[in-house]
């Protein structure tokens, strides 16, 4: 049972340096804010252990040790064993090399189905392998549906499907897509799927197993962690894909064959300072139980997405009063049908022109295509740039008021 019914916030922000709390931040789906156990675990592994890992002496052992804690806990957050998790630099990156892996097992023909929904780091890389014959399939989103509807990819599946790329959340409207239905429907067609769970794995809890996805990939730098990626893929598929790095590095060597620029040491080593957050969380909202870091996370994540629904709540309660803005994506604020990411537009107003303007009051959001850039050239929009504004669970409901003050000043 909880100790506490609902996330302390006054706690939560205690985890975090303290000049972040000047301004109210909108812009954690671009990137979070670190708490200082991450911070602590970067500066000591680079104060202690910053030596080549995994030599025969004391301080390369315990470096050695350090990373491969970091890989364990950051695969125990998402449900996966440590050799089905590629931490790389990036997502982007993470899916163009994953992309040439899979590409030689593939022939011309072929057919990979690709969201238009998706920013561009799960759409570029498997739209480049045209140039090796195979064949993309558009799966269309618009203003009328900006959530994936599995009829829809019903009828894009055939013999040839090998691979449908799609995202968990819209890292421009915030809906949540039934990754569950999605992976099972591809399945029976004979295809995998790879999942973009970048907007998603912030806010809710990631179940690769439960899920039966074949890759989903994130950014630990929107979970509160460093710049670095994270890729899960099926052992199995990851065993026959063709490796990327050195040619020495064996084809079963999966600490390897994914991650041709090597591991970034000290950052894979902070990504503990994650899980001392997470468990931070948990030992001052929850009563102490014989759980697993996989099941404390997910009790976190139920008080952080209750959160995130009040604020969403508040946020679309102003929208809707408000016939200038025109919100991108779902206007529900339920947990299981979106996050606290929204994507608007003001008439009279250029997009682009809209940040600078609430700056003012030291309100911090973004205007841009966010790298879905393909989305919205595709749907019937005047101006292609939208607003957004993301929320994180060290918002307040104080920030978004500031926000909406804010944004109601232009509409004066």
């Amino acid at each position: 049972m909880p100790l506490k019914k609902s996330l302390d916030l006054d706690y939560v922000r205690q985890q975090f340096p303290r000049q972040h709390w000047k301004w109210a931040f909108f812009e954690n789906a671009g990137g979070a804010f670190v708490p200082n156990s991450v911070i602590e675990r970067m500066s000591s592994y680079m104060n202690e252990t910053q030596v080549q890992p995994g030599y025969p002496n004391p301080v390369s052992m315990k470096a050695a040790e350090r990373m491969n804690r970091g890989h364990r806990l950051m695969s125990e957050l998402i449900g996966a064993d440590i050799d089905e998790v590629t931490i790389s630099a990036s997502t982007s990156i993470n899916i163009y090399v994953l992309a040439q892996a899979l590409r030689g097992l593939w022939q011309a023909g072929d057919e990979i189905i690709v969201s238009t929904l998706n920013h561009e780091a799960n759409s570029g890389p498997w739209r480049r392998l045209q140039e090796f014959g195979i064949k993309i399939v558009e799966w269309p989103s618009s203003l009328d549906s900006t959530s994936l509807n599995v009829s829809d990819l019903e009828q894009l599946l055939t013999r040839k499907t090998r691979l449908v790329a799609f995202p968990h959340v819209s890292n421009v409207t915030g809906d949540i897509n039934d990754v569950k239905a999605i992976t099972a429907k591809a399945h029976e067609a004979g295809a995998m799927v790879c999942v973009d769970g970048v907007a998603y794995a912030p806010h809710r809890t990631v179940d690769v197993k439960e899920w039966d996805v074949d890759f989903y990939v994130f950014s630990f730098y929107k979970v509160f962690g460093p710049h670095l990626g994270c890729l899960y893929g099926k052992r199995d598929i990851l065993l026959e894909a063709k490796g990327q790095g050195h040619y020495f590095f064996p084809e079963d060597d999966l600490a390897h064959k994914l991650n041709p620029a090597g591991p970034n040491h000290e950052s894979i080593s902070a990504l503990t300072g994650i899980a001392d957050y997470f468990d931070c969380l948990y030992k001052h909202h929850f009563e102490e139980s014989g759980e697993g870091f996989f099941q404390r996370t997910q009790s976190v994540y139920k008080l952080i997405a209750s959160h995130e629904e009040s604020l969403a709540r508040q946020l679309l309660e102003f929208i809707a009063t408000k016939d200038e803005i025109h919100l991108l994506g779902g206007a529900n604020s339920e947990t299981n049908l979106r996050v606290p990411t929204f994507s608007f537009q003001i008439e009279g107003i250029p997009s682009l022109s809209i940040p600078a303007l609430v700056a003012k009051d030291e309100v911090a959001i973004a205007a841009g295509h966010f790298y879905a850039k393909r989305f919205l050239d595709s749907l019937d929009l005047a101006d292609k740039d939208v607003v957004r504004c993301s929320m994180a669970h060290y918002n307040t409901g104080e920030d978004v008021e500031r926000l909406i003050q804010s944004l109601d000043s232009l509409l004066c």
